[in-house]
């Protein structure tokens, strides 16, 4: 399936969040492969729709899938485990868009804080992190796989509700 033009979505549509479903994922993948170098598996996808961790679409009109973010409710937070946007997208507030949603979710729950971790190397997610109110608590060393066999750390985040 190749990359959508540009021109096909604009700043003035309609997109519309939806929960993920187990019909979703070919799409989602396509997505996570294109965005990341060290992506999600569909397993990992599949295991958190049937592990009931809040899973939404973020979808251009009724159909194609904009993005997706997907959290896990822990006792007085929740833990944002991806968000995704297509990579034809990034940069249009879709990110910032599906961040409200996150948080909006949270305080609809009553948690106090939302929890993330970002490689260092994705300068852009961590901009728009900070950018939304999220603080710095924290690293996790060697935490992500990295290219040639080896390990990148996570800065953990928190926005606190």
């Amino acid at each position: 399936m190749s990359a959508a033009p540009q021109s096909e979505f604009r700043p003035d549509d309609v997109y519309i969040f939806d929960r993920m479903q187990v019909d979703d994922i070919d799409e989602v993948m396509r997505i996570e492969l294109a965005a990341y170098p060290h992506p999600w598996t569909k397993g990992n996808f599949l295991d958190s729709l049937y592990s009931g961790y809040e899973a939404w679409v973020l979808r251009h009109g009724t159909t194609r899938l904009a993005g997706y973010f997907l959290v896990m409710l822990a006792v007085d937070e929740v833990h944002l485990l991806n968000i995704t946007v297509r990579p034809e997208l990034q940069g249009r507030g879709l990110g910032k868009l599906q961040l409200d949603r996150v948080a909006a979710l949270a305080r609809e729950r009553g948690m106090g804080s939302v929890l993330l971790e970002v490689r260092p190397s994705n300068l852009r997610a961590l901009a728009v992190y900070e950018r939304y109110g999220f603080s710095r608590i924290g690293l996790r060393k060697g935490y992500y796989p990295a290219a040639g066999n080896r390990r990148e750390d996570a800065i953990v985040m928190r926005l606190p509700l």
